[in-house]
């Protein structure tokens, strides 16, 4: 069944909103014979009664709360691809959404800084949440995901290769507990920094797990295992280009059973807007440079 036009779903909508003919009609900026000739029409077109009329206003029906609460959606949805219409005109300038996990985020860090240097007109926001951002609702440009390939409808994925993982220590960490590094067996007497999140799908997190780890602390914070694993409280895992450049010690080399398969994933309708082009060039170039540095066996 057909619910056009859409001019007059819409101002139904500001009917139920505002409770009055006249409110409607002075938020739509219309006549009130406007209002009243849509509605009529509407409820004409579906054979359905959306509202009761009395002498203080409309009142929705219970059909017609239902069939509200889909067009509320759609005008979201129409006003979230109104403003994607208008970033992929804009050029790049503007704002530009990056999502991740926390893991990742510090991993970014010089990436936005290469952005910024080269388009100072973008400013990048990185949104780091353990919730899955959604794309297709505009509350992202681009997703750096890890671990199976996203599988959601019109999004582009494009595989950005594997990230290189290894144990790490601090220097007063291997004075105090004479770690050698590479040892099996003296690894099993170490204790470890981990995640809280026994849930957790990690690669290293699995590892962890069947390895019986002695864990000295947990925590979901990110920033502060790395800060737990630098002050010598115990060992943990890192991107290997991470943990270099905070001046930590790797314990072993990266393993293929540690290392997680990294996703770049952009919205259909915004993936050739100018931004996020080079956004998405930007990564992809971070990103090759890393695995080719751990190919090489220097660090990232």
């Amino acid at each position: 069944m057909a619910l056009e036009p859409w001019d007059e779903l819409r101002t139904a909508l500001h009917v139920a909103r505002a409770g009055t003919v006249s409110g409607a009609a002075a938020s739509l900026g219309v006549h009130h014979a406007t209002v009243i000739r849509h509605i009529d029409a509407l409820e004409d077109r579906i054979s359905v009664r959306l509202f009761q009329r009395h002498a203080k206003g409309y009142t929705p029906t219970e059909a017609g709360r239902a069939l509200f609460e889909t067009a509320a959606e759609t005008e979201k949805r129409f006003e979230q691809l109104a403003t994607r219409l208008k970033n992929m005109q804009e050029g790049v300038r503007g704002q530009v959404i990056i999502t991740t996990i926390p893991e990742l985020s510090i991993l970014l860090l010089p990436v936005l800084a290469d952005l910024v240097a080269q388009h100072p007109e973008l400013k990048p926001c990185l949104r780091t949440e353990a919730r899955i951002l959604r794309l297709e609702y505009g509350e992202a440009h681009l997703a750096l995901r890890a671990g199976p390939q996203p599988q959601e409808p019109d999004n582009v994925v494009q595989s950005l290769g594997e990230l290189p993982i290894a144990l790490y220590a601090s220097a007063a960490y291997l004075q105090a507990h004479d770690m050698r590094a590479g040892d099996e067996d003296h690894l099993r007497r170490q204790r470890f920094v981990g995640t809280s999140d026994p849930d957790s799908r990690a690669p290293h997190d699995l590892w962890l797990r069947s390895f019986n780890a002695d864990f000295a602390l947990c925590s979901n914070d990110c920033a502060l295992r790395v800060a737990a694993i630098k002050a010598g409280i115990g060992i943990g895992f890192l991107p290997m280009a991470q943990g270099a450049a905070e001046g930590l010690q790797a314990l072993t080399p990266a393993r293929p059973e540690w290392q997680s398969t990294l996703w770049l994933v952009t919205h259909v309708d915004l993936h050739r807007s100018p931004k996020v082009q080079v956004c998405a060039k930007l990564l992809r170039a971070y990103f090759a440079q890393i695995a080719a540095a751990n190919e090489l066996g220097t660090p990232g």
